[in-house]
């Protein structure tokens, strides 16, 4: 048997090597020829029997045959054939069970031939992907020589350990010359070391002379904005700067007796008791001053330094002259008028209509103090200051002139404040007083298109505290400012913010062009300046957190210490530490005909890329119409993932990450694409509440998804899964995340385990074929700023109704949103729903139980424009 068994092997491994095409033609020849052969042969035989038959019948008919015949041979011949007729059926029975059998075996070849064409696409599907593999693998190790650097890690940090030497001071006419590079000690601000600031306890170091105190609300309210503040350090020895909180100096009436009366003429700010302060080192450096002001608006109280050694500290203030003020150095900034911190939104009005009822508007009244003032230089400039007091009497006529015109514009000037106010009958030099309360003024700007600014009276004066003031208040009301004099002054943190897409600056000697220039200005600029002065007033001069902030960034982006990483939400387990979670391996439903592309080890997206070369070959250029909250805004530290790759593009467009990911995911990508960095992967992000088998299913269908980094579901639901669960195996990480709550803004949570930009947003029960999944990876790679998904929505307001929106599914050619229930979007909005979205739409989410997907589109529209 054994010969047998092996001939039969053999034979069969010959016949798998023979052709299909010659095994048809075989088959063919057999089905042919077997039938032609029985034919033949059993024509033959009954020609045989007829012959037979008719012989016997011609005897038969022949009186003599039948007579010479005899009984005996006729009953053999009828015997024989019977005989041959049963052997012929014998025949044909074993030719029929031949040809069956054969008909099985090409039947059999023929499955075992399918067979075989499906293992050699199997076994080419592959082989494709072991080369895509074996290419991808390639790039990156040219791309590794290339570069020839490691890619980087998260700095250690790099802190001094040491308090400030103390060294000699300078005189006040050399530190009237500061500069970063003169009077900064650089050597306690390492690139790596997170920017500490450290804050002077306002209660434990007063700077105060007697009789003056420090507004009781900005030295409580700065210590508690500023524990919000992730560069706020509690150790001295590692501070890379030294806060001190020095106004906005007020006179302490209650403690003021006869005998310290004479006090009352000392200037706010005591030299010595700066001096005396611990880490002052002798002459200030790494000290930054803030005098903030908010109940006086004055010009006189703003300056409390004019006649202060300061040292080489930064000076931080409203107030500034021409000849005081340090270039790159000191920082002008604007009063602290709004609240403590928090939502600000429910103080801004429409945006809409662009043209409102008023197309210019001023209130305002200069007063003069009781007693003669110098200017704050204490130098003679009495020409150019009569000269400027001349120029702004010509324009106070002209635009008096202006109102009365018979022109369609409307136009509201008010240069005495009725009823008269005294606010400011103490000021030093002259400015322009505000008139009215700050609801009656903001009620007037909420209804003016353009509010006039005039410069100060003064030639040398480059900001005072009420100048700010006036642009604050227009900012919040949506009036655009119009500066008579704007080449004269300098606006807060103007180091960074480019305030020409914000106000309009316009020499005095321009007046006579005002109105023509405002009528020039078409809607659409109108609406662009507004909504970049309410991101401006929101994001930075809004309230006391957004100020103190706000001066920590900048003086951050001076030193080009790159921000913090952005908080993100610890990703707690649904399982204890010791509880490994029961495993089964899944079977994929169907053999893809085509590689989607490789199944690859996890692949993250790089981290900290770009973090300090951006701001270098950037520099401010980052800001386009709308801001830019993610680089300068410290409440928004950069993302991990993110560091400094996130910007505004210019020429109406918005938020795009740039660096690593540009272009394609894997070698066909990017070839398709252009990009220079060819590998990314994505996450899928799942929420689920209590549809356990749902959710096992939904998992179990990601088996063999290409560019998969890891699976992240979020359960929803307080009751824990079973233990029992039996979680499907797909080759990549799944992490069940336990929410603290019951929410449907956990499906954006920024949790720290999402190692990847690209995110796959999905409901539990979404089914989503491979290749349809590849696809949105890809559209979203050549959109990374937008929401790249499946289930579109269109809204639109009702004409008809005037009352209402429009809000479908309809399936047509216009669209407006994308649902998050299978949706890519860049991780980035993740933390930006949670930290920079406003409190109230997250809690109408969890009052709705719904719509979180439609606050997600509003966020990414208002970011990027589009």
């Amino acid at each position: 048997m054994l010969p047998i068994v092996e001939y039969s092997k053999e034979l069969c491994q010959k016949l798998t090597q023979i052709k299909l095409s010659r095994i048809v033609v075989m088959v063919f020849i057999i089905l042919i020829l077997t039938p032609l052969f029985t034919h033949f042969y059993l024509s033959n035989i009954e020609r045989s029997s007829n012959h037979i038959t008719h012989n016997a019948h011609s005897h038969i008919d022949l009186p003599e045959d039948i007579n010479a015949m005899k009984e005996p041979d006729l009953r053999v011949g009828v015997e024989e054939l019977l005989r041959i007729k049963g052997s012929v059926l014998s025949e044909l029975r074993d030719m029929e069970r031949k040809r069956q059998k054969l008909l099985f075996e090409i039947q059999s070849y023929s499955k075992n031939i399918e067979e075989l064409k499906q293992e050699l696409a199997h076994q080419q599907t592959n082989l494709n992907r072991l080369k895509i593999s074996v290419e991808q693998a390639q790039v990156a190790q040219r791309e590794a020589l290339q570069q020839n650097t490691p890619d980087l890690a998260l700095p250690k940090r790099l802190t001094v350990n040491q308090f400030p030497p103390i060294l000699p001071s300078l005189p006040p006419s050399l530190t009237r010359f500061c500069r970063m590079f003169l009077c900064f000690d650089h050597s306690r601000c390492s690139l790596t070391s997170g920017f500490p600031v450290y804050l002077y306890d306002p209660d434990q170091f007063p700077v105060m002379n007697d009789g003056w105190d420090v507004d009781g609300f900005l030295k409580t309210t700065l210590k508690q904005t500023l524990g919000y503040n992730p560069h706020l350090t509690n150790d001295p020895k590692e501070a890379c700067i030294f806060l001190v909180l020095v106004g906005e100096a007020l006179k302490d009436v209650d403690d003021i007796s006869e005998n310290v009366g004479n006090h009352l003429n000392l200037p706010p700010l005591d030299s010595n008791a700066l001096k005396r302060l611990p880490y002052w080192g002798g002459d200030g450096r790494n000290h930054v001053l803030l005098n903030l002001a908010r109940r006086d608006l004055t010009a006189a109280s703003g300056d409390v330094f004019s006649s202060v050694d300061t040292g080489k500290a930064i000076l931080v203030q409203s107030t500034f002259s021409h000849k005081s003020f340090r270039a790159g150095f000191d920082l002008i900034v604007s009063p602290v008028l709004g609240p403590p911190g928090g939502d600000v939104w429910q103080e801004c009005p429409q945006m809409l209509p662009a043209r409102r009822k008023y197309l210019l508007t001023f209130q305002g009244e200069i007063k003069t103090s009781k007693e003669t003032h110098t200017n704050p230089s204490n130098i003679d400039d009495s020409d150019l200051d009569k000269e400027h007091a001349e120029l702004d009497k010509f324009i106070i006529e002209h635009l008096k002139e202006l109102a009365k015109t018979n022109t369609a514009d409307r136009f509201l000037f008010e240069f005495e404040c009725v009823p008269a106010s005294d606010d400011n009958v103490n000021m030093g030099p002259q400015d322009w007083a505000l008139c009215g309360t700050d609801s009656s003024r903001r009620t007037v700007l909420k209804e003016s298109t353009y509010v006039l600014i005039f410069g100060p009276t003064f030639a040398d004066l480059l900001s005072t505290t009420l100048l700010q003031a006036r642009i604050y208040e227009a900012l919040r009301s949506g009036a655009i400012p119009v500066i008579l004099g704007g080449d004269q002054i300098r606006l807060a943190y103007d180091e960074v913010i480019q305030w020409r897409r914000v106000a309009i600056f316009l020499p005095r000697a321009r007046v006579t062009e005002l109105h023509f220039l405002l009528r020039a200005v078409p809607d659409e600029d109108v609406l662009m300046m507004r909504r970049q002065g309410r991101l401006v007033w929101e994001r930075y001069l809004a309230s006391v957190q957004s100020t103190l902030d706000t001066i920590v960034a900048v003086l951050r982006d001076r030193l080009n210490i790159p921000p913090l990483p952005v908080d993100t939400v610890a990703a707690l387990s649904v399982f204890n530490d010791t509880f490994q979670p029961i495993q089964v391996t899944v079977a994929v439903e169907t053999e893809q005909e085509e590689s989607l592309g490789p199944l690859e080890p996890a692949y993250n997206s790089p981290a900290f890329r770009r973090n300090y070369s951006l701001a270098l070959t950037q520099g401010h250029e980052l800001w386009n119409d709308w801001g830019d909250p993610f680089r300068l805004y410290p409440a928004l530290p950069t993302d991990p993932l993110l560091p400094s790759d996130a910007k505004f593009m210019g020429s109406g467009r918005g938020f795009r990450p740039i660096g690593q990911g540009q272009g394609g995911a894997g070698k066909e990508f990017s070839e398709a694409l252009g990009g220079n960095s060819p590998r990314e992967q994505f996450t899928v992000l799942l929420l689920t509440y209590e549809r356990e088998q749902v959710l096992l299913d939904s998992v179990a269908r990601l088996r063999g998804l290409p560019y998969l980094n890891s699976v992240v579901v979020v359960w929803n639901s307080p009751r824990l899964p079973s233990p029992e669960l039996r979680w499907p195996d797909i080759g990549v990480p799944v992490h069940v995340v336990k929410a603290a709550r019951n929410s449907l803004n956990n499906r954006f949570l920024p949790l720290d385990n999402l190692q990847t930009e690209a995110i796959l947003s999905v409901d539990d029960d979404a089914h989503l074929r491979h290749d349809e999944i590849l696809f949105g990876f890809r559209v979203w790679r050549e959109h990374r700023e937008r929401i790249v998904g499946f289930p579109g929505r269109y809204h639109a307001w009702d004409i008809n109704t005037q009352n209402s929106w429009l809000y479908n599914s309809n399936y047509s050619c216009e669209l407006s949103m994308v649902l998050t229930g299978a949706a890519f979007l860049h991780r980035h909005y993740l933390h930006l729903y949670w930290k920079w979205l406003p409190q109230a739409i997250r809690d109408k989410v969890d009052e709705y139980m719904n719509c979180e997907d439609i606050a997600m589109n509003f966020l990414v529209s208002h970011i990027t424009r589009l």
